[in-house]
């Protein structure tokens, strides 16, 4: 039983060492963010690598799936958390923004042309969170999460990876960055998935109300 405590404590304590070393956070993000009421999460750039022959247009539309489960998983897990007052801003209903993207003729397959600064005058927020996705499963139909040793070494337990970021709407400047490798152990599906990686990274949220605490200490 010890045993099992102390590997658990092991495996906690090493994701969040990896989570941290896998934040980003500008110098500037204090100057830059000062003034952030609301931010707009997009669709997420994916990128799937499957082993099964699927059709130009098929592989295009479940990478749209992909991406538009990361941003309502997003959407979700922020509102979940900015109903306890854990967060500093608001977050732009994904809904509205996909709305406003679509009005203007910007799609997923051509957003990656828009600067940030046009993106967010056009929504009208003062920053936005983005990311890429990387799969080699189709994460948002849900999968098997037992993991094993075996998964481990065949490389049957790793999923892709995915990049989390956000700018600044003014200055287009990237104020802060979070990448995690996807596996058996980050959850059965998406929402599983960002629950548990931002979890992780919740103290390193730079918009968290518990960090600009700490934050203001240091600097007092």
């Amino acid at each position: 039983m010890k045993k099992k405590i102390l590997l658990a404590i092991f495996l906690i304590g090493n994701l969040l060492l990896h989570a941290q070393k896998n934040i980003y956070e500008s110098d500037t993000f204090d100057e830059l963010s000062q003034k952030h009421k609301v931010l707009a999460i997009l669709p997420f750039n994916t990128h799937l690598d499957l082993k099964e022959n699927w059709s130009k247009d098929e592989l295009k539309a479940m990478e749209k799936k992909e991406g538009l489960a990361v941003q309502n998983a997003l959407e979700s897990y922020f509102s979940l958390r900015k109903k306890k007052k854990k967060f500093s801003v608001d977050f732009q209903n994904t809904k509205n923004t996909n709305a406003i993207l679509a009005q203007n003729n910007i799609t997923f397959e051509n957003i990656d042309i828009y600067t940030t600064k046009q993106l967010s005058e056009l929504l009208s927020v003062d920053g936005i969170i983005s990311g890429n996705l990387d799969l080699n499963v189709l994460l948002s139909d849900g999968i098997a999460n037992e993991f094993s040793i075996i998964d481990y070494f065949l490389g049957e337990a790793n999923y892709g990876r995915i990049g989390i970021k956000i700018s600044d709407g003014d200055k287009g400047k990237l104020l802060w960055k979070y990448e995690k490798e996807i596996n058996k152990k980050s959850g059965k599906n998406t929402t599983d998935m960002i629950d548990q990686m931002m979890k992780l990274a919740s103290r390193k949220f730079p918009y968290d109300r518990e960090k600009k605490k700490e934050r203001k200490k240091q600097e007092d």
